[in-house]
């Protein structure tokens, strides 16, 4: 299937949408005030060693001083011929680092509050289907990956890198989504990754301390790195000036997929040629129409995602049956396409239409399943479930859409409803009655939402005289609209 990738570029925000068969499939976006330092490598200066607490402070040419422990020194647990001292504490940093000593270290905790950034001296350099390991020899396999499957794969990626034509030494470790590549990918990589080392080093020479030697890759150099297939037709980027730097990067790193390049020069905005930016606002919603006039519902909490598929106004089938099989059916690649859009992780229910016939559960599921095949993020899916439904789950590898662009409503506090203005305005009596049986003011007043204060005047406006004849006291309403709608005070005259 074609693919087509446009890159929005500005300078606070890069936003990168995947088009397939005219339609969008992925969004991603990276904001250049929440760019974390995790990952960067920098020639540090050893500004002070501290004995006491067994940690230092690395000056790296930030604001704060950098802090490194002594557990994250790069053989800090082996003895001075380089073999392991189990059960014994590491060597003292007072022994390893002195004041003044240049220091090259990569930070693994971005700095919080007064705290400088946390670093370590054990380097690694993560390319998309492996993680390099410059200063080991150690060819590894992720732990997530299947246990009856790391021999296999350690002693094929062994000889990869035994055979790589970039020479160099280091050590791999496979990720979990490199499980089903192939080698030429691997070696791909593993040229990547010893040419980045390569640079890294020869900065280190070249460079005062303080410097940046390497940067974890923006979103930009990633769309090369990640997101191109064998399927990407063109790389549409809309800035001149990023358009120039990409493609000097592509061409060093990635040449084929620099071929596929090109700078738009339209007058409408980039996004606009697919209409991403209205789809980006449908991915923020709860409800998904389908062209046959069903529709999803969508709905992301903390611990799973449950997406409802609903006939809605869908009538045009000769009987019932074929009614929900059609709408299932499109359910399943809306609902793919869905989880590629909004990014959902982690456990997923879909609850399709209940369908009474074996062989179209069986085809919806098969649909279903060969529609995530597409997916570059690693799903799987079960059957229907004794109840109908079918559990998946898909892995988490950032923020979803909606936690990347939206925040809790700060008048439902994240619920997605808020109480009716007749419960504000009964909760209101009642803490007027309540507060009549411990005070004895002269007249209360009620500060409420207009829409409560709209109703006390009309519909309750009877029980509200009831209640001031009750207590004794004259109550008055006073709306203010910057309130939402379940705030109010009652102020004691």
């Amino acid at each position: 299937m074609q693919q087509d990738i446009l890159i929005n570029w500005s300078p606070q925000e890069t936003r990168v949408a995947i088009i397939e068969s005219g339609a969008v499939q992925e969004l991603h976006v990276e904001r250049t005030l929440e760019r974390g330092l995790v990952g960067n490598v920098y020639l540090g200066k050893v500004a002070r060693v501290l004995p006491g607490m067994q940690s230092a402070f690395i000056d790296i040419g930030l604001e704060r001083a950098a802090f490194l422990h002594v557990a994250d020194l790069h053989g800090a647990r082996q003895d001075e011929h380089g073999a392991p001292r189990h059960g014994q504490p590491p060597v003292p940093i007072e022994k390893q680092v002195f004041e003044g000593q240049p220091l090259m270290v990569q930070v693994i905790k971005d700095p919080i509050g007064t705290k400088g950034a946390r670093l370590s001296t054990q380097i690694s350099i993560a390319g998309r289907l492996l993680v390099f390991l410059p200063q080991d020899d150690h060819v590894g396999v992720s732990q997530k990956i299947p246990s009856e499957q790391r021999d296999a794969l350690r002693s094929r990626l062994q000889k990869l890198v035994g055979t790589a034509e970039a020479g160099g030494g280091g050590g791999f470790i496979l990720r979990t989504n490199g499980e089903d590549s192939t080698d030429a990918e691997l070696a791909e990589d593993i040229a990547y990754l010893r040419k980045t080392w390569s640079r890294i080093r020869e900065a280190a020479v070249r460079l005062p301390s303080g410097s940046l030697l390497h940067q974890d890759l923006s979103l930009l150099q990633r769309v090369l790195r990640d997101l191109v297939t064998e399927e990407t037709q063109t790389i549409r980027l809309d800035s001149r000036e990023q358009f120039a730097v990409l493609q000097a990067f592509g061409r060093e790193f990635m040449p084929q997929a620099a071929e596929r390049l090109q700078l738009y020069k339209g007058e409408r905005p980039i996004f606009d040629l697919f209409n991403v930016d209205e789809e980006i606002a449908k991915a923020l919603g709860r409800r998904v129409d389908l062209k046959s006039g069903g529709y999803l519902i969508v709905d992301q909490t903390e611990a799973l995602t449950t997406i409802d598929v609903n006939t809605g106004g869908f009538v045009g089938a000769r009987n019932f049956d074929d009614t929900i099989f059609k709408t299932n059916l499109e359910a399943a690649h809306a609902i793919a396409r869905q989880l590629r859009l909004r990014n959902l992780g982690g456990i997923i229910i879909v609850d399709f239409i209940d369908m009474q016939r074996e062989d179209h559960r069986e085809a919806v599921l098969a649909e279903f399943r060969k529609q995530l095949v597409r997916d570059r993020v690693k799903t799987m899916a079960g059957g229907f479930s004794q109840l109908g439904l079918v559990e998946m789950t898909r892995k988490r590898t950032r923020e979803s859409l909606a936690h990347m662009l939206c925040e809790p409503c700060a008048q439902c506090r994240g619920a997605g409803q808020v109480r009716t203005a007749r419960t504000v305005a009964y909760d209101v009596l009642r803490e007027i009655l309540r507060e009549a049986r411990q005070f004895n003011p002269r007249e209360y007043r009620i500060v409420a939402s207009p829409k409560v204060v709209e109703l006390f005047l009309d519909e309750e406006s009877q029980h509200l005289a009831g209640l001031s004849d009750f207590i004794g006291k004259p109550i008055s309403l006073q709306s203010e609209s910057a309130m939402g709608q379940e705030q109010y005070d009652i102020v004691l005259l």
